[in-house]
């Protein structure tokens, strides 16, 4: 095993409670789509929900909240970290008020993307609107803790972006939203790189100062794309790796043109596609022995409804999984994710 290797191993398998002293940080904001949306969904008229059985079967108290895991997202697993709530609040969760939300909130909606057109294919909450609600929020924070106080939460505040996936999966290949015929591949990089620019500059006037954005992850390894890769023997799609590997290429380059034009700015790139691959191609190193399925009914196919306490075939064992659905980590992985985080994006912060 490489010396590389070998430290990327160590970073995923160190305990998340281990990394992190007494924290200074006063809350964890989170932004993106279904692999850190604690439950948005719920609260809009979307097919794309998770609040059910087995989704949330691992979750604190058992939950189904409509995190698309077995259990917690890697945002909850830092927040816990950083001695905060063990779980990050959804913003639209009607059980949950400012008093919560002053140590962490999430924006997030599943299905959402850098690209308005990606959120109107399932009819959730584009990202924009995310923002909106992100205003809203610190408005009602002002008036619960007071300006000063607010104005402290909102600049030490560590923020946690993910999203990109959707864009390419849900709208550009899927051909529903016409992005392929105005854009080539390349283009349409570009063309989310403008959105993403466009994104963090409305948080940064807004007052956000420490982010964490990740790249793509190994998007071709999903059970999903592997199940349809008939020709390759469910091998992972490489074209969809490729796309992958760009963005992120591209990711990289903004957020370092973004970190030295905007002063106090601190935003810093979270390698999530190295850290997945990692796994799946060693999975034995980490305890793990499914790397192809999913662990929730067949584990090819299913997300959302079609993962179901109906279907008998939903693995006891998720550990020994690296994706809870078709599309989704579980929640062991989404651990090793959040180590990751605390190690490299975050550990300036922290």
């Amino acid at each position: 095993m490489s010396l590389h290797l070998l430290l990327l191993l160590l970073l995923l398998l160190i305990s998340v409670s281990s990394l992190v002293p007494a924290s200074r940080i006063p809350a964890v904001i989170v932004f993106g789509d279904s692999t850190v949306d604690a439950g948005n969904n719920n609260q809009i008229p979307t097919i794309l929900k998770s609040n059910f059985h087995p989704y949330g079967r691992d979750f604190i108290g058992s939950q189904p909240t409509g995190r698309f895991c077995n259990g917690r997202l890697p945002t909850d697993l830092i927040s816990e970290a950083l001695g905060l709530p063990p779980s990050v609040p959804a913003y639209l969760d009607p059980a949950y008020s400012i008093r919560d939300f002053a140590h962490g909130v999430c924006f997030a909606s599943a299905g959402t993307g850098l690209d308005n057109a990606t959120s109107d294919v399932l009819n959730v909450i584009p990202l924009w609107k995310e923002v909106e609600y992100f205003k809203d929020y610190q408005m009602k924070l002002r008036r619960y803790v007071g300006r000063a106080k607010a104005k402290y939460i909102v600049n030490e505040a560590v923020y946690i972006v993910s999203i990109g996936t959707n864009d390419f999966l849900e709208n550009y290949y899927l051909l529903v939203t016409g992005r392929f015929r105005q854009f080539s591949i390349g283009e349409y990089e570009d063309f989310l790189m403008d959105r993403a620019a466009e994104f963090l500059t409305k948080i940064y006037h807004l007052g956000a100062r420490k982010i964490s954005f990740a790249g793509l992850s190994a998007i071709g390894c999903v059970p999903l794309e592997r199940s349809t890769n008939i020709q390759q023997g469910r091998a992972c799609a490489e074209r969809y790796n490729k796309v992958a590997r760009d963005f992120n290429a591209k990711l990289q380059a903004l957020i370092g043109r973004l970190d030295a034009s905007l002063p106090g700015l601190k935003l810093r790139y979270l390698a999530t596609y190295e850290s997945l691959l990692e796994i799946i191609q060693n999975p034995s190193s980490y305890g793990i022995e499914n790397v192809e399925d999913g662990c929730c009914a067949t584990g090819k196919f299913e997300m959302g409804y079609l993962c179901n306490d109906f279907d008998p075939h939903t693995c006891p064992d998720a550990e020994k999984y690296v994706f809870w659905d078709a599309f989704h980590p579980t929640e062991k992985v989404n651990r090793m994710m959040a180590n990751l985080t605390l190690r490299t994006s975050l550990s300036e912060f922290v």
